[in-house]
């Protein structure tokens, strides 16, 4: 079953379960979060992290977007896997070297220390989940 047409309510069903049994309901509007341009050059809403809502999880959730044209900077996160769950648009996400494509519906496991980037190459904004394990750290990610 998908979640608002494009995202499996699966996943969505198990993170909220996580939370409330092991920390307690917490609820936060994507469209209350500020956006900000990360250093990679992706417009990023960070929607949950255990360190700035105050939750013991071992993950870090995002809500990101690209422009139709637009990439993010090649980058690599040191520690930590991630998973791109695209929700709209289509895209190449590039892993060391290695193109692979991507439309909304399509989740993406990316090992810790891969190179990696993702370019929109649809007609519309490129919007995606990012679930970083362990939790996202500035000091993990090296941009190049």
């Amino acid at each position: 079953m998908w979640l608002f047409g494009f995202v499996p309510f699966g996943i969505f069903r198990f993170l909220l379960l996580f939370l409330v049994e092991n920390h307690g309901m917490l609820l936060k509007k994507l469209s209350s979060i500020p956006s900000f341009l990360a250093g990679d050059a992706t417009l990023i809403r960070e929607w949950l992290h255990p360190e700035k809502d105050g939750v013991h999880l071992p993950y870090s959730i995002a809500f990101a977007e690209l422009e139709p044209g637009a990439a993010s900077l090649p980058h690599r996160l040191r520690g930590s896997s991630e998973v791109y769950i695209v929700i709209e648009g289509a895209g190449i996400a590039h892993l060391d070297g290695q193109p692979q494509p991507l439309q909304s519906g399509e989740l993406l496991l990316i090992p810790a220390g891969a190179e990696q980037f993702i370019e929109n190459t649809g007609t519309g904004h490129l919007r995606f989940i990012c679930i970083v394990a362990p939790a996202w750290r500035s000091d993990d990610e090296v941009v190049f």
